[in-house]
């Protein structure tokens, strides 16, 4: 028993340390780590005992926790699961330099920061060039940061209008046997780019500034023939544009403008024998100077952490080397 005991990973709480921080609510962190390892964890008054087959490896997770505490960083979920992947990688969170510039702030002051070192390389893509693709599964952020980008250029003045563009394909674009006007026929599929903006500018803000055509939300369609200047131009869903779409979209590029193309290949909505025009893109235009791409994979999903791991299943069950195959689109 000594001998195990003696084995154990002992480490010294800071006096100020709120272990309620670390530990989180009803002790939340602590089951994500435990459930994570093969490890027991125990408060003994100044000190947590780790015990247990996966001890060292628990232990460099608690010490990084407890190093962005004394840092001033908060912990929730998202965060800790990201601590413990990138662990498992070798890789210090702290030193990974993710969650450190802010991008913009939203109407209430709260700083919008990348969340993993995949999202801090996409908004340092989109910074330094003029065409950026992100690519990755649900969650990952691709929209939400896009458009905090363009706010931020925006309130740079270094952009004088956003356009925010989506296919409106699950109706082929054919919007009529929808009730209502133009507007309200395309505006479903516009939602979650309103709600990204919303959720930033404050939804009396961003009407103003979409009343004034300082913003605009527009179906794919209506970009056809424009040439944008000075614009931060964002495509989202672009794994339903096909070739020919995609290509009118970014030939609108005019002088001072940006453009940031989202999709996520594995939902492609397209009719069967329609080509994507996002996956078209990702062969043609690698290597073209002037445009970058940026795939984002499941360990920077930062929504409920369920969907990190329905989206590994859904990987693993299309994957011909896990032993199961997956039904065609």
């Amino acid at each position: 028993m000594e001998n195990q005991l003696s084995e154990d990973v002992r480490l010294k709480i800071d006096g100020g340390q709120n272990t309620t921080e670390l530990f989180g609510s009803q002790d939340a962190n602590l089951r994500l780590i435990k459930n994570h390892y093969k490890a027991d964890l125990i408060l003994r008054q100044d000190e947590i005992i780790i015990m247990g087959e996966d001890r060292e490896k628990a232990a460099v997770v608690v010490k990084e926790l407890m190093s962005l505490l004394e840092a001033g960083e908060t912990l929730d979920e998202q965060k800790v699961n990201y601590v413990i992947s990138l662990a498992e990688n070798g890789i210090s969170y702290r030193e990974s330099k993710v969650n450190k510039d802010v991008i913009c702030y939203t109407h209430r002051g709260k700083p919008i920061k990348p969340k993993t070192m995949g999202q801090t390389a996409y908004a340092r893509s989109v910074k330094n060039h003029d065409i950026v693709f992100g690519v990755g599964p649900a969650g990952t952020g691709k929209t939400y940061m896009a458009v905090a980008m363009a706010i931020n250029a925006f309130k740079n003045k270094e952009v004088e209008k956003i356009i925010l563009a989506r296919p409106a394909v699950e109706a082929g674009e054919r919007l009529g046997f929808l009730p209502g006007d133009l507007q309200e026929k395309v505006d479903p599929y516009l939602r979650p780019l309103y709600d990204a903006l919303y959720d930033i500018l404050g939804r009396d803000s961003a009407l103003r500034l979409k009343e004034r055509e300082t913003i605009e939300v527009v179906p794919l369609a209506y970009m056809r023939g424009r040439t944008l200047d000075n614009s931060f131009i964002i495509l989202d869903e672009a794994q339903n544009t096909t070739k020919e779409q995609m290509k009118m979209f970014l030939t609108r590029l005019g002088f001072g403008s940006k453009a940031v193309v989202t999709g996520d290949i594995t939902q492609i909505d397209l009719p069967r024998g329609k080509r994507s025009g996002l996956l078209d893109a990702v062969k043609v235009l690698t290597g073209v100077e002037g445009i970058d791409f940026c795939f984002l994979k499941d360990a920077d999903v930062v929504r409920h952490p369920l969907v990190r791991r329905i989206i590994q299943a859904y990987d693993k069950y299309s994957d011909p080397t896990s032993g199961e195959e997956g039904e065609e689109d």
